[in-house]
């Protein structure tokens, strides 16, 4: 179904091109290059990458400690505490940037969503009225037909008695 434009007058969520912007939220931290380097780093602290690494980098940290090797950090490791420290006061911050910014993009689905069903319900409604009407028109052509039908057949019946009175007529010689 189109529209006078010989477009489609919605386009399927699933499709490519839609009738409303989405993702295109104005973040209170900025849509800049700070914004979206923090989500990435703040997105990449949940990876099993950076899990692995993590633990693989203290356990070298302590081992050294421990080994012998160097005593930059001896038990109780008091540096190791700072940088979890240091991590944990920028990975927060970070952290919430990026659900804050996910929830901007959320909503702006939500919304995007919201207007995507009403102009479903809109041209479903559009096509009932459609229907209706066509169906209110059918209903009229039935009824003329059914009126046509019925005046052939009453002007056939006043033809063949016509044409039985001629012929009697005809026969009588009475013409």
């Amino acid at each position: 179904m189109t529209d006078e434009t010989g477009e489609h007058p919605y386009h399927v969520r699933a499709g490519r091109h839609f009738n409303w912007p989405t993702h295109h939220a104005s973040s209170v931290f900025g849509d800049g290059w700070f914004g979206k380097r923090a989500e990435t780093f703040a997105r990449f602290f949940g990876t099993p990458v950076f899990l692995i690494a993590q633990t693989a980098i203290v356990g070298a940290w302590i081992l050294i400690n421990i080994g012998g090797w160097t005593k930059f950090d001896p038990y109780p490791f008091i540096l190791l505490n700072l940088m979890f420290s240091l991590q944990a006061a920028y990975a927060a911050p970070l952290i919430l940037l990026a659900q804050t910014r996910q929830a901007d993009r959320d909503k702006l689905d939500a919304a995007a969503d919201a207007q995507h069903r009403e102009d479903l319900a809109a041209a479903t409604e559009q096509r009932q009225i459609i229907a209706a009407q066509q169906a209110a028109h059918l209903v009229e052509l039935m009824k003329q037909n059914t009126e046509l039908t019925q005046l052939t057949r009453d002007l056939s019946e006043r033809i063949e008695k016509m044409t039985s009175e001629m012929h009697g007529k005809v026969i009588s010689g009475r013409v």
